[in-house]
């Protein structure tokens, strides 16, 4: 044949090639949409990341000129990435998504030189005065003791019980969907079916029909969660916050159990739902790719930096 069609369900590409170099033509398009689409991708999160320094300098000094720079800012990033279109992908194991239930609330947590310790009470840094808002997707970079998964925990503590936390005030309307290193939200007593039918008043077949959605098959789903492996847990967990439809992820290593395409998925979500977060991950590509604003722990300070790069190469000439 001279004429190959590809079906695909946004377009169906026909080229006038036999098949195998119409398939190495599709690869070539499709690698030049995705170059676009991560050019067009880095340069909205460049301009959210501007944005969210703005908005923490406009709310701590009052200006509405940086207001109105902000509004200006998001505006530009949101325009394109509604307009950038990614690169076709062959289905995977599962499909990751997650939900960001709205609110009005500008700031979603202000952190008033709070105080980070150990489980002991012995101290491990402070905050400063900080601002997390809608829309903030920040990275905590340190390294490994400095108290990124404290951090974590301080926050969580504040939101699932308000006004315990000393200099720690969480708008109201804030709704969590957190994920920690060990995947505790799900039990491993529990099927993945007991889970999700009983946690979130669903129907038995709308329940199936999420878990075989997110990766869970069907033989899988009324075996005990802690027989499932590690990706198939880590899928699960994510069903799991979108079903609690937050609108704040704290979210500690969340690619530690995903394959590839599960971290892809996981990225493409965060980023299209503008998910407002705080997380931690030693992974690189993930970082790079999730944050508009980065706080860095050391030395038992908190600072903002423009990026993780600084981070990163310090790490590595340690490791030499």
């Amino acid at each position: 044949t001279n004429r190959t069609l590809f079906l695909r369900p946004e377009q169906s590409p026909v080229f006038a090639l036999p098949y195998s170099r119409a398939r190495q033509a599709l690869d070539e398009v499709d690698a030049s949409t995705e170059r676009k689409f991560q050019r067009d991708m880095k340069v909205a999160q460049q301009l959210r990341r501007q944005a969210a320094k703005l908005n923490n300098i406009g709310i701590n000094s009052g200006s509405d000129l940086l207001t109105v720079k902000t509004k200006q800012l998001n505006l530009r990033a949101e325009k394109l990435e509604e307009a950038a279109a990614p690169a076709h992908r062959e289905k995977s194991a599962g499909a990751i998504k997650l939900a960001n239930r709205g609110t009005h609330a500008k700031v979603l947590i202000t952190l008033d030189d709070a105080a980070v310790e150990t489980p002991d009470g012995t101290p491990l840094f402070r905050t400063g005065k900080r601002h997390i808002c809608q829309g903030d997707r920040i990275v905590l970079l340190g390294r490994n003791g400095v108290g990124k998964s404290r951090f974590v925990t301080l926050i969580r503590n504040a939101i699932v019980e308000p006004d315990t936390v000393p200099n720690v005030k969480v708008t109201p309307s804030t709704v969590l969907g957190y994920s920690d290193q060990a995947l505790s939200g799900i039990s491993g007593d529990d099927t993945p079916l007991m889970l999700v039918s009983r946690r979130y008043d669903v129907g038995e077949q709308r329940a199936r029909s999420l878990l075989a959605g997110a990766g869970v098959v069907i033989e899988m789903q009324e075996k005990k969660i802690g027989a499932l492996s590690g990706g198939q847990k880590a899928r699960l967990m994510m069903l799991a916050l979108r079903l609690a439809n937050p609108n704040f992820y704290l979210l500690d290593e969340p690619t530690n159990h995903l394959d590839i395409d599960g971290q892809e998925a996981l990225e493409a979500e965060l980023l299209a739902h503008q998910a407002s977060c705080v997380l931690a991950s030693h992974d690189r590509s993930f970082i790079r790719a999730i944050g508009n604003r980065f706080w860095l722990i050391e030395k038992r300070r908190l600072t903002e930096v423009e990026d993780p790069e600084d981070f990163f190469r310090s790490v590595a000439e340690g490791a030499g």
